[in-house]
Parts: structure tokens; sequence; C-alpha cells
């Protein structure tokens, strides 16, 4: 997305992390349907929003739009008070962090595709980050360390390494505010178990929108919303959208259904 002349930089030790999404309304191009329709969403600083919903009800839309790799149609998506839209690239990018499976290195050394997140980074710093994240071990049981080359889009690594790689990068950028792409069911019992440990240390105490793939991942999250048809249908806490036997509930009895059936 273009930034605006005279956009506003704001460093990140100065946000709070107070999110919220206003009347927010998108589509795919100038004549496709609309992929969410005017989502009214807070996320009080240092709390969790979890969004949950069937493939294509919007919520990885909705919260990729808060770190502009879309801009909203309708509406408003703010930090702090904040359009994201005002805010210079550099800016939003030191407050925003985005966590995905679906990360790739560079073709460089595995310090080097750590400190990306912060060049003026120390090896020591590169190192805790990557204790963090629950990858350190690894790294340094390589040939060379962490000077071990990545090569081309990570192929050396496993998805739950590059995750964790990930991962370590946010942690060495440290921004208040995460986006959490949550896609750990093709990972391994172990593989997830260290990856979800990894997130859940990276998210305390920091304002975080998660796109819930697994709703087990999100049953401590302060606010679920749940989207269908690019609106939000229900907003509760695990307990409270359970209890009140709605969409909600139907997706945590199904997902039970097909983790027992896989059991067998």
């Amino acid at each position: 997305m273009a930034e605006r002349d005279g956009a506003l930089e704001l460093p990140a030790e100065k946000i709070e992390g107070d999110v919220s999404f206003e009347h927010v309304g998108f589509r795919y191009g100038e004549r496709g349907e609309p992929t969410l329709r005017g989502i009214d969403l807070r996320v009080p600083a240092g709390t969790t929003l979890a969004l949950v919903g069937e493939t294509g009800s919007g919520k990885t839309t909705l919260a990729y739009l808060l770190a502009r790799l879309y801009d909203v149609d309708e509406g408003a998506v703010k930090v702090d008070g904040f359009d994201v839209r005002e805010l210079s690239h550099g800016s939003l990018a030191g407050i925003v962090g985005l966590v995905s499976q679906e990360t790739y290195p560079v073709h460089a050394s595995v310090r080097e595709n750590l400190r990306f997140a912060r060049p003026e980074a120390t090896d020591a710093e590169v190192e805790d980050a990557a204790r963090a994240a629950q990858i350190h071990g690894l790294i340094a049981g390589l040939s060379e360390g962490f000077d071990t080359v990545v090569g081309e889009r990570g192929y050396r690594f496993s998805g739950g390494e590059k995750q964790r790689i990930a991962i370590a990068r946010a942690v060495l950028r440290n921004p208040p505010i995460l986006i959490l792409d949550e896609a750990t069911s093709a990972l391994d019992t172990e593989t997830e178990r260290a990856v979800g440990q990894a997130l859940s240390d990276l998210s305390r105490g920091r304002t975080t929108v998660a796109i819930a793939h697994r709703l087990s991942t999100v049953h401590d999250a302060d606010q679920i919303a749940v989207l269908d048809g690019g609106e939000v249908v229900e907003l509760g806490t695990h307990e409270e959208l359970v209890d009140s036997g709605g969409r909600y509930a139907a997706l945590v009895a199904g997902q039970r259904r097909a983790e027992t059936a896989l059991a067998i």
C-alpha cells in the first residue's frame, strides 16, 4: 500500500497498543462481493482478540488490514486513535508484528535472517530471541551454528522451524501489537506444542490479534469474534460462546468430532 504524503512517524515505544476496527468494509477488486461488512471491534491494549470462522469468512483479511497488507474500502483501522493509513511504513512495521506459518527466510545466514527484524541487535540479543522462540538449540547444533546459511526459501528448515524463526524475529523487533496466524494444523504434535508455547510467550503483555485455525488455541483469549460471510456474528469469551450454544459452540463440537475420528 502506498505511503501518504506527510505520513506520521510514531515510535513503537510510545504506542500503548489500543486497536479498533471501525465500521470496516473491504472487497477484493472493484466489482467483487464484499469480503468484510460493517466490522466494529475494539482490542484494548495488552489483550487478545481471536478471530474464528470457516474458510472464507474474512478472518485473515480482517487481521491483515491492521498491518496494511490491504487497505479498507470503508471505515478505518486505528492504533491508539491513529488511522493506520496515516502512518509511515517504517512506523507501522515497528508497531505491528506478523507471525505466520507461511514465512520464507532469505538466502543468508541464520543470524542475518533474525537480525533482519532489527539490524542493530547484538549477537547476544539475537541468541536470546532464538531461545525465546525455542529454536536456539536447533540452530546451535547446525554445522556453523548461527552463521549457517539458510538456503533458498529456507529449504534447510521444516515448517515448524521456519515459523519459530519468524517468532524469533518478532521477539527481536519487540512490537507492541502482534498478528498471529496460528496455522499449526500441519505440524506434528511435538512441534505444534513448541510453536504454541513460543507464540504464547511472545503474545504475553502485548495486544494480539490471533487468526485461529484450531479452536483449542484460543480458549484463553480475552475476546473471540466469530466471523461468517464477512460479518461478526458472535463475540465473547470461550465460556460465554460455548454456553450460548450458537455458531462458535457448533464449530467447537465439529472440531472435537473430527479430532476424535482421526484418533480412532
